[in-house]
Formats: C-alpha cells, sequence, structure tokens
C-alpha cells in the first residue's frame, strides 16, 4: 500500500495533470511583430500537458518539408543539447542535461522532477563535448571522439583563436585548442564565474563570439518563472553578459530576458540576436517566446513586464519605472513553444528559402494542445524579419501528440552548408540538406 506522502504525491500528480485552460488563440496568432495578447488567465494549479519521451520507432524520422531530405549525422548520444561547427568542419557537441539544483525538495519538487522525467529532461549529465567527424564527406560522423569530460552542465562553445571556450552552468572556461585535436587534456583556464544560486531553473549558459574576437556574448536564464524564490536569487541573471575574453571582465550587456538561449549574429546588420523563453502560468495563450535584436543596455522586461508594459501584477515589488523603458521584442515565436536554438542561414540547404533565421522549438509543457516540437525558419530582409515562420523538420510527435520521439534544441549550419539539429530526447542529430 502507498504510503501518505506517496498518495499525497499520487493525488497531487492527477489533480495538476488533470486541470489547466485550453487555448483560445492559434499559434500562428501569438506569432510575428505584433501577435495577440490576451489577458491573462491565472489559476492555482497551472496547465501541464506534457508528450511522454519515447525512443523514435524503428525506422521512423523527421519529417522534412518539401524540398528538403533528413537523415541521421550521429546517433547514440547521450542527450545532445547543443552545437559548435568548427573551421575545420568537425562538429561538436554538448552532451548535457540539469546540474542537482537546491530548492526543489518537497511536493512541489517532486511534481516537477515527474514531469521533467516523463519530458526526457531529468536524466543524469553526461558533462561531456563529443567531437562528431565525417572523414569520407557522405553526411555521416563516421569518428567520434569525447573532446572534453567531467565538465559541469556544459552548453555554449566558441573557438576563439587557439582557445576553445566551454560555458558551464556555473563558470566560462577555456581550454588550449588547435583545429583537428581530439582530445584536450589541458586544465581549464576560468574567465569568469556565473550566477546559478541555490535555486538554478534555467541552468543552460549559451555562448556566442563576437566577430572580431575581443567579447563572447553567455545567454543567462532567470532562476525562477517570475521571482518567486524572491528576486535575491535573480541578482546576474535574465540576462546576457558580455564578457572580454582576455582579461575575463564582465558587463551585463542586456537585462530583462527571462531565459535568452539561442544567440546568433544578422550579418547584414552586425547585430546580435536571441531566442527567449517567456513566462508560464499564465494561461495557454500567454506569454509567446520571442527573437530580437539585443540593445546594448536595453531592458526588456522580465519579471515586471511582458512585450513592452504588459504588466505582470505577480510580482511584488512592482517597478513601474522599470516597466515604463522595457523594450518591446522584434518578433513572437509563439506561445510556450519553447524556442532554444537559433540560427543564421542563407544558402546551403536551405537556400530555396532566402536569408532568414532558423529556430529549434524543443516544445510545450503548459500548453492545450501542445506547441513547437518543430524547426522553423524566418525569413528576413533588410536585417528584419518579414514574413510568417515556414516549417523546416516537423513529426517529432506521435500522431495523437501524447509521445515525442525527440525534441529540437540546438541549431547550426554545417561547413557544407546543411543544416545540423541536436535532438536531445532522439539522442541523435539530424542533418538537413535540399533533396
Amino acid at each position: 500500500m502507498p504510503s501518505l506522502p506517496r498518495l499525497g504525491l499520487l493525488s497531487a500528480l492527477l489533480v495538476v495533470a488533470g486541470c489547466g485552460d485550453t487555448a483560445r488563440l492559434t499559434v500562428a496568432e501569438g506569432t510575428g511583430p505584433d501577435p495577440a495578447l490576451p489577458p491573462p488567465n491565472t489559476s492555482l494549479i497551472p496547465t501541464v500537458h506534457i508528450a511522454d519521451a519515447e525512443p523514435w520507432p524503428d525506422g521512423r524520422s523527421p519529417t522534412p518539408a518539401a524540398g528538403l531530405a533528413v537523415e541521421p549525422f550521429a546517433s547514440g548520444l547521450d542527450h545532445p543539447r547543443w552545437l559548435h561547427v568548427l573551421p575545420n568542419g568537425d562538429v561538436l557537441v554538448a552532451e548535457s542535461a540539469a546540474p542537482a539544483k537546491a530548492g526543489t525538495n518537497g511536493l512541489i519538487g517532486r511534481i516537477r522532477t515527474y514531469f521533467s522525467k516523463k519530458a526526457g529532461a531529468a536524466v543524469p549529465s553526461a558533462d561531456r563535448i563529443t567531437l562528431l567527424r565525417d572523414t569520407d564527406d557522405d553526411g555521416d560522423a563516421d569518428v567520434r571522439f569525447p573532446l572534453l569530460q567531467n565538465l559541469a552542465s556544459p552548453f555554449g562553445m566558441a573557438l576563439v583563436g587557439d582557445r576553445l571556450l566551454v560555458a558551464n552552468s556555473g563558470s566560462l572556461v577555456a581550454f588550449p585548442y588547435r583545429t583537428g585535436d581530439t582530445r584536450i587534456t589541458a586544465a581549464p583556464d576560468t574567465l569568469a564565474h556565473l550566477p546559478t544560486g541555490t535555486y538554478n531553473q534555467h541552468w543552460t549558459r549559451s555562448l556566442i563570439a563576437d566577430p572580431d574576437g575581443r567579447t563572447v556574448y553567455v545567454g543567462v536564464g532567470s532562476a525562477s518563472n517570475v521571482g518567486e524564490h524572491g528576486l535575491d536569487e535573480e541578482v546576474g541573471r535574465a540576462a546576457i553578459w558580455a564578457v572580454d575574453v582576455e582579461t575575463g571582465d564582465t558587463r551585463l550587456f542586456a537585462t530583462g530576458l527571462r531565459n535568452p538561449v539561442g544567440l546568433a549574429v544578422e550579418p547584414t546588420t552586425g547585430a546580435l540576436w536571441t531566442a527567449v523563453n517567456e513566462r508560464d502560468e499564465l494561461g495557454s495563450d500567454l506569454v509567446p517566446d520571442y527573437m530580437t535584436a539585443v540593445q546594448d543596455g536595453g531592458f526588456y522586461g522580465w519579471p515586471y513586464s511582458y512585450f513592452g508594459d504588459h504588466v505582470d501584477t505577480r510580482v511584488e515589488p512592482q517597478r513601474p519605472d522599470l516597466v515604463a523603458r522595457a523594450l518591446v521584442p522584434d518578433y513572437a515565436l509563439g506561445p510556450h513553444t519553447a524556442s532554444l536554438g537559433l540560427a543564421w542561414s542563407d544558402g546551403g540547404a536551405l537556400a530555396a528559402y532566402g536569408p532568414g533565421m532558423v529556430v529549434g522549438q524543443h516544445g510545450s509543457w503548459n500548453r492545450k494542445p501542445k506547441s513547437g516540437y518543430k524547426v522553423v525558419f524566418v525569413p528576413f530582409a533588410d536585417g528584419r524579419p518579414d514574413g510568417a515562420p515556414r516549417d523546416v523538420l516537423t513529426g517529432f510527435l506521435s500522431e495523437d501528440e501524447e509521445e515525442a520521439y525527440g525534441r529540437p534544441v540546438g541549431v547550426v549550419i554545417a561547413s557544407d552548408g546543411a543544416l545540423l539539429v541536436a535532438d536531445d530526447v532522439g539522442n541523435t542529430v539530424w542533418r538537413v540538406t535540399a533533396r
């Protein structure tokens, strides 16, 4: 017979899984430069609608859009999250998961862990960066090497000169590296310490280098949804950091970004763009995730407001002074799509799409019906989004949408122009080419 605590957990799970609202708007209505933002729908029990993580059935893979083809570039990986392409065409993949988190004990913590397991997220972190190499140019990584091991939930990677920079959850470190090396044994040089705190809901640390190699930008997500663990936990978080590569000096480049994950440079203007996961528990139609060009010194609202001056009344104390200067993001990507990966594309596999941003949408856990679970392309013109998103890869969900065979995360353009997609539930890096 289950113990009383166990019965309490089971009862709570049944209540949570059976409650929540249903979307009244389509994902398309919450997408673009002027998304629909209906009144918030708050309740004691939030919407929970998770697809169970299951292995890809034999012979099945994501569905490419017309004119495209997809094949596995590397499979049998251990929760691959993020990708980086080296000058010689080698591909680095961060095999990583969340570090152990304080502040998640008790009933709420166990409920969160339960649903994370259902979604395929609560797995031990391999703490490894693996180098994938296609030696015969057939589109399959026929050899792989454990380039770096015993890291601490690594995510972002960048090669700057003769150093490979890696963003662990709590630190930015550098290793000596020559292109072609397949193993690094040198001790890391710590450039900067990154905030983790006693609660670390958004643990990933994305990374991109400025074209001149003097500065790297690090995406640091918030510790919580809307500061519910106290704003002292949020110091230095919900921000993009700028780090001087030589000195390690840091500053906050932009703030008020709840969880800025994907980072990419738009080449026409040279602007830094980011893909941001917005807040939860305001209903299935709120709040759209977004991508935006990042202004130096800009404030984007979190936690006090969203999409400019839309105030979040749950946050205490209120800060009308900050709300008044909150910037409106450039382009919404739909509510709860969990838009993570971001890469600029202009040619190669997606040449027929023209210039634009590729977005890896990990998929919702708290929207009815589900959103995301695909890779999309947003066309650009003159450095700005110009039109509705186009599907690139779909088919990550079962026909009844109750099971997720894969969840796309990082996206990157390979040296041969193919699009590579990290699928952390499917443990595969997919390679998309023109048919």
